[in-house]
């Protein structure tokens, strides 16, 4: 009975060394140097728990789908309030009457991001709806941008054009001052005769435009959903379906060749759109944003567009 327990002594203290590696390994990522002893068959077992061992990852340090998902919403709002910020300080600076509040709320699209921020330490299971709060916010956000972008454009253009207008009228009356001094000399110079001169100047029209969404019944569908932010009801509505149905069949890729207007306000440039959205050649509901901004700076409201533009075949 001794020898046999004697025998056994030495595979029970392998076994004993075994199990402690192994859980040393388990805990702290470290097998013990101690146990050199423990025989080779023990050393190698242990060899082979270190090499298949990879150390636990931080919780939050995971990559996947709904993280970068909320990492590009908070950027995309920290866009969106800068463009906020932006676009109210351009409106301040430049003194102009654009025909509506020249302010965004971003009330909201701050309470998204900073929940959103704070859902970070969460499981990402918990993101998705978090992000898409923020991503609806900043929809808001970008969409008033766009229109008060589009009103102070059109508020800018007009005081351009009332500027050559009133420059054009002072050059001509000098122009035509000019010719009756000249007139007169003459007629002083000669017992007959006569001259008679004068400035004949008409302003040219000037074009604006806007555009629709990327079909003609989305597009009037986005436009009526804008024209609460300006004040206007269904009856204006109407004026402007009338309107862009001449300008451009509400068709967001219109151009027209003879003059370069595009879009379905028939912007002249088109690029002028560029101001209200990087996508306003692909983008109808961008297009309709600088569209209707211009409309409220330059005629107060789509029924005045529509009856200038009866009148005169343009606005």
């Amino acid at each position: 009975m001794a020898a046999r327990r004697s025998t056994r002594r030495p595979a029970i203290t392998a076994g004993v060394v075994a199990l402690g590696l192994a859980a040393t390994v388990t805990l702290t990522g470290t097998a013990p140097l101690a146990q050199a002893n423990a025989g080779s068959s023990l050393l190698s077992a242990s060899s082979m728990q270190l090499a298949s061992y990879s150390a636990p990852v931080a919780p939050g340090t995971t990559s996947d789908p709904d993280r970068a998902d909320a990492r590009a919403a908070e950027q995309t709002a920290a866009a969106s309030l800068q463009a906020a910020t932006t676009v109210q300080n351009d409106i301040a600076a430049s003194g102009l009457d654009i025909g509506q509040p020249a302010t965004v709320d971003t009330t909201a699209l701050q309470a998204a991001a900073d929940h959103l921020t704070a859902a970070q330490v969460l499981p990402s299971t918990f993101l998705p709806g978090v992000t898409g709060d923020v991503k609806t916010e900043a929809t808001a956000v970008d969409q008033r941008v766009s229109a008060l972008r589009g009103s102070l454009d059109a508020a800018i253009a007009k005081k351009q054009e009332e500027e050559a207008a009133e420059k054009a009228r002072q050059e001509a009356e000098a122009a035509a001052a000019a010719q009756a001094k000249a007139d007169a000399e003459a007629a002083a110079n000669t017992s007959s005769g006569s001259s008679s001169g004068g400035g004949d100047w008409t302003p040219a029209p000037s074009s604006g435009g806007g555009s629709g969404d990327n079909s003609p019944a989305g597009a009037q569908a986005t436009a009526r959903g804008m024209l609460s932010g300006y004040g206007w009801g269904d009856d204006q509505f109407s004026c402007l379906v009338s309107l862009w149905n001449r300008e451009s069949g509400w068709n967001y890729q219109a151009y027209n060749a003879g003059s370069g207007a595009y879009g379905i306000p028939q912007a002249l440039p088109g690029s002028k759109m560029s101001s209200a959205g990087a996508d306003w050649q692909t983008n109808a509901g961008t297009q309709i944003a600088w569209g209707l901004g211009y409309i409220s700076g330059r005629y107060g409201s789509p029924c005045g567009a529509w009856d200038h533009s009866q009148s005169t075949g343009w606005y």
